[in-house]
Parts: structure tokens; C-alpha cells; sequence
């Protein structure tokens, strides 16, 4: 008896066995790191391998997860803007612990459908958060497929809820967006349904608004460059429409001598801190370490900018990169004061962005600013649609412009170490004199007037005695 007992227990604990696992539910399960896989990279058991597909292994995402196939298919825009919000760790996470299904709407609602402001709200790196949360609003933590499409609300990753329903014309409908492509991947681990448009979550769409009005209350209107009143040398106050700009009464009287006015404070500036944020741009921005190099450690250039500064100056700096200072020579920076020299003759003693220096070079052909490497000046003019500087092949042009605008302190980037041109210097021409001959004790001075008179006597005398000769013969 007891072996049939036995038998029949064992095949009673196989059909339960059985029972459980055609009745156990969708859920994937995690397929272990140590299963054998065949030629096709599947499982050992490809059945085992679909049903249990899923989405991480080891902490990675394996090759028919639904992540990859995001990137992979036509939905380009969003994959890239997962990639741009840093979202596919997050998401790699969601896989690796429940199914996802991904909304995600086609490339023409992304490029051209999308307000632009909208856009460029979303891609600066300030407002990362909002755009991570627009994107998690795309993302259901659960297998969706068309099939099981439900009528209600659905919580998203980014922990609001969205409307699941059916459209008018029978179709899929999230929200306020048809439901174009249902089924366009179906993956294991979860499945992506295109969308005809973008769906924008209450909180991103409050914050946008918020930003905008923010920028439009902080905006400045346009006014007007100021101008300055020749018969009173003060600045002239904008007239309003209509009204005849009249002087002012005070103007027109003369003040007490005896009254003395106070003087009104000035304008502090600090001149430290304006310097040290430009040599700090010039270093976040790459390329112009070298010059950053020479006017910290190599020269007290900076601890003099930033006098000039404190004390009301401005100043546009011609800044060389990294390839343009690594030309100069050892020669050239081992005299005493060449490095400064050098600093000096790529500083222009004035405020200019390379806005005003191509309008200035355009209208007025060739521009000759100052530096403060006195009395040398430096040759703007316009050449490539862009501001070239010096002279032939000592020239450089202006590629990198307003690397550092702060009103003050201008820096444009150029592309070559400047020189003044060397200045060659003629004699002047000059008429040849005559010294007068060296008088000695020895000779006798012969006077060549005399010595002529006295020839032509001779010859004159020759000539009547050779006359007479004549007669007296005839």
C-alpha cells in the first residue's frame, strides 16, 4: 500500500505545480545572470526566456528590454530628450522593478508643433526638473497593451495622474492626445504607444507661466542711447510726444560762487571681484587657460585691471586661446616686461562687444582703438562677415565674441597673438655739402678766377701779334 500512496502523492504535487504556473500572473520575473544562452543570445529554454523577459539583469538593461527599443525606434526626439534630462538610470530603475508603458508622442510634435518658447524653456539646463517631469508624465509604471486599455486614471512616474479613455472614433485616447500608433513596441518588460501630441503636466505648464511672467516684469522697455546738450553739456531729458524741449530754469540763471554744492558719491565699483569673474569665465569656457595662466601667476596684470576698474575705467580685452599664445617663443616672453607689453597691446581702454565693433567697422571701413600699450593702437576692419584685427599675416580675427559682457569688463576671443607693426625708421635725405678745402702754411693759394684772366691775356696777345704778322708779309 504504501507505494501507490506515495505515487499518487507525487503526481498530486505536479499538477498543482502545473496549475500555479499557467495560472500565475503576467508580472515578469528577473531571469537569473547564470542561465546558459544558445547561439541567438535567448535563454537555455526559449519559451522560459520570453515569459520571463525582463527588464534588468545584473543592473543592466538586456538587448530586447523595452529602453532599448526606444532608442532604437522612430521616436527619436523623445529618446533624445531622455538622454538630455538624464533619465535613463531613473528608468532603468522603474524596468528593473515593474513593467513601464511608454507614451511617447511622434517627432513632428516635438520639432514643429511645440510653442518655441515652450522648447527653450525645457532645454535650459536651469529648469532640468521641469523637463525631467514632463518626460516621467510619458511613463506608466505598468504593461499597458491595447488590448487592456482601461477607461480611468493612471498614475505616472512623475506622480501625477493622466486620463486613460477611449477617443470619438473608437480609438485610444490619453488625455487630451489620440492614441496614432497602439502597440508600436511590445517588449517583455513593457510596451510604447505613439501619441499624436505632447502632454504637458499641470505643474511644468504652472511653472513656465510663472518664468514668463517673472520675465516680462523684469524686462526693461528699449530707451534710447542719452544724449548730451551742447549748451549745457548735461544729459538730455527724453521729451515726451508732443512737447518742445525747453531749458530748464535753473540753467538759465547763474549760480552763487559763494554757494558752494555738495558733491554727489560716485559709483563704487569692485574691481576684484569683476576681474576675478572674468578670469573665472575664461576658465569655465575652455580654450584660454594660458592667458588666465599669465595674468594671475605670470604678471600683477589682474590686481591692475581691477584698479582700473574700481576707479570707473572700462575695458575690452582681445583675448589670444590656447594655440595662439603657445606660438609665442621663449624669446618673446623672457625680456623683462614682454608678457605685459604683450597683455597691454590686447586691451582697449573702453567698452565694446562685438556687436559695436562690426557696426563700427562696417560703416567706417577701418577703426584704430587705443590700448594701453601707450602710444600704440590696434586696426579693426571688417573682412569674412567677421572683425579682423592688426596687419597681414600678424592679424587675427575675432571668433568667439562676448565670452565676458558684464558692462564693464568686455573679453571677445581672438584667434592670434597681436604685435604692433614695427615702425622702420629712414634717414631723412639730406643735401650733400661741400667743406672747404684744409688751408696748410706750405701751398700757396691759387686763385682759378686770376689763373683764368691771365690765359685768355695770353691767348689774346698771340693771336694780334700773329695779325701783324700777316700785314707785314703782304
Amino acid at each position: 500500500m504504501g507505494a501507490p500512496v506515495c505515487g499518487a502523492l507525487v503526481c498530486f504535487v505536479l499538477l498543482l505545480a502545473r496549475a500555479a504556473a499557467e495560472t500565475a500572473p503576467e508580472e515578469p520575473t528577473l531571469p537569473s545572470a547564470d542561465v546558459a544562452s544558445d547561439g541567438d543570445g535567448n535563454g537555455a529554454g526559449a519559451s522560459a526566456g520570453k515569459a520571463a523577459g525582463a527588464g534588468a539583469v545584473g543592473g543592466g538593461i538586456v538587448s530586447n528590454s523595452v529602453l532599448v527599443s526606444l532608442l532604437d525606434s522612430r521616436y527619436t526626439e523623445m529618446a533624445e530628450l531622455v538622454e538630455k534630462a538624464l533619465l535613463l538610470q531613473t528608468l532603468e530603475d522603474a524596468v528593473a522593478k515593474h513593467n513601464v508603458t511608454i507614451l511617447a508622442p511622434r517627432n513632428e510634435a516635438l520639432e514643429r508643433d511645440i510653442d518655441q518658447e515652450f522648447k527653450r524653456f525645457l532645454l535650459e539646463p536651469r529648469n532640468l526638473n521641469s523637463l525631467q517631469s514632463l518626460l516621467l508624465f510619458h511613463v506608466l509604471p505598468a504593461r499597458i497593451p491595447s488590448g487592456s486599455w482601461p477607461a480611468a486614471t493612471h498614475l505616472t512616474l512623475s506622480g501625477e495622474e493622466v486620463e486613460l479613455g477611449a477617443a470619438d472614433d473608437g480609438g485610444m485616447r490619453v488625455a487630451h492626445a489620440a492614441v496614432s500608433r497602439p502597440d508600436a513596441v511590445v517588449r517583455p518588460d513593457g510596451v510604447i504607444h505613439g501619441i499624436e501630441r505632447l502632454l504637458v503636466p499641470r505643474s511644468v505648464q504652472d511653472e513656465f507661466n510663472r518664468r514668463r511672467s517673472l520675465a516680462d516684469i523684469s524686462a526693461m522697455p528699449p530707451t534710447a542711447a542719452p544724449e548730451v546738450d551742447p549748451r549745457t553739456d548735461r544729459l538730455k531729458k527724453p521729451a515726451l510726444p508732443g512737447d518742445s524741449p525747453v531749458l530748464p530754469i535753473s540753467d538759465a540763471i547763474v549760480p552763487d560762487p559763494s554757494l558752494a554744492q555738495a558733491s554727489e558719491p560716485s559709483d563704487h565699483y569692485d574691481g576684484d571681484s569683476q576681474v576675478k569673474d572674468f578670469i573665472q569665465t575664461l576658465l569655465r569656457y575652455g580654450g584660454y587657460n594660458e592667458l588666465a595662466d599669465i595674468l594671475v601667476n605670470l604678471t600683477s596684470l589682474a590686481t591692475e585691471l581691477a584698479q582700473l576698474v574700481s576707479e570707473g575705467y572700462a575695458l575690452t580685452v582681445l583675448a589670444p586661446n590656447d594655440e595662439a599664445m603657445a606660438s609665442l617663443t621663449a624669446d618673446q616672453l623672457s625680456e623683462p616686461g614682454s608678457p605685459e607689453n604683450i597683455l597691454y597691446y590686447h586691451m582697449i581702454p573702453e567698452y565694446q562687444t562685438e556687436e559695436s565693433m562690426y557696426n563700427a567697422v562696417r560703416r567706417f571701413g577701418k577703426v584704430r582703438y587705443d590700448t594701453l600699450r601707450l602710444p600704440h593702437k590696434v586696426v579693426a576692419r571688417e573682412a569674412d562677415g567677421s572683425v579682423k584685427f592688426g596687419h597681414g599675416e600678424g592679424s587675427a580675427y575675432l571668433f568667439d565674441p562676448d565670452i565676458f559682457a558684464d558692462g564693464r569688463i568686455s573679453v571677445q576671443g581672438i584667434d592670434a597673438v597681436l604685435f604692433p607693426p614695427v615702425e622702420t625708421k629712414t634717414k631723412p635725405a639730406t643735401a650733400r655739402v661741400r667743406t672747404a678745402p684744409a688751408i696748410t702754411g706750405a701751398g700757396k693759394i691759387k686763385h682759378r678766377r686770376g689763373a683764368d684772366d691771365a690765359e685768355l691775356g695770353e691767348r689774346i696777345i698771340q693771336h694780334l701779334a700773329a695779325c701783324a704778322a700777316m700785314r707785314i708779309a703782304v
